[in-house]
């Protein structure tokens, strides 16, 4: 009897599943899995719980945490939260972070505590305490703590805007660069990652080695 009740309860949970992604957002394939889940579908409080080696899965991204929460009518707000992993296949773009919160509709996603973006086509690294990423311009803002490498470039600075599709990252916050041997000091910062040129705004300062 408990056995009947249970595969009733089991057969329940999936009928709710169904239901809940039985309407694809923007026609995008939207799967997901954990070790359990909770939720509800009332009218302004849509939620869906997935906890235990969470993921969730659309045609673009591909995300993975210790707990992930998906709100709204159309499943458009995913909040991820303890060791989380995400990928953007098509760009190739790898993020770690604390907490990761997801709005599919605007795609922006909003990265805090000790996070990692890693853009593996243009083979940059960049780590801050919160950073925002917006898939729509390829733009990522980083904010206290910021790291970034690139080959010979190493940048640090309390606050930076990556462009990715121009290559170009801003600096400001107490920014150095240290390219090879040589160390770059300034009020503001611009950095070309493609070419490797720096150009510098404020009080400005900073070594450079010569050749032996």
């Amino acid at each position: 009897m408990n056995r009947i009740r249970v595969m009733g309860c089991f057969c329940k949970s999936l009928c709710f599943l169904a239901l809940l992604f039985s309407v694809p957002l923007y026609a995008e394939t939207f799967s997901f899995k954990a070790d359990k889940m909770s939720g509800s579908r009332a009218t302004g409080q849509e939620v869906l719980v997935l906890s235990g080696n969470a993921e969730v899965h659309s045609d673009s991204i591909i995300l993975k945490a210790d707990r992930i929460e998906i709100q709204g009518a159309d499943n458009e707000f995913i909040d991820c939260s303890g060791n989380v992993w995400g990928l953007e296949e098509e760009k190739n773009i790898i993020f770690r972070t604390d907490r990761l919160r997801y709005d599919r509709t605007q795609k922006i996603a909003r990265l805090e505590g000790d996070s990692t973006l890693e853009d593996r086509n243009n083979e940059v690294v960049a780590k801050g305490r919160f950073i925002e990423y917006n898939d729509g311009n390829e733009t990522a803002v980083f904010q206290v703590a910021v790291r970034l490498f690139k080959e010979s470039i190493v940048c640090r600075s309390e606050y930076a805007v990556y462009n990715r599709d121009e290559q170009l990252l801003d600096l400001a916050g107490f920014p150095v660069v240290f390219k090879n041997d040589d160390e770059f000091h300034a009020d503001r910062i611009r950095v070309n990652l493609d070419t490797e040129d720096v150009s510098m705004e404020g009080t400005v300062s900073g070594s450079i080695k010569g050749e032996e």
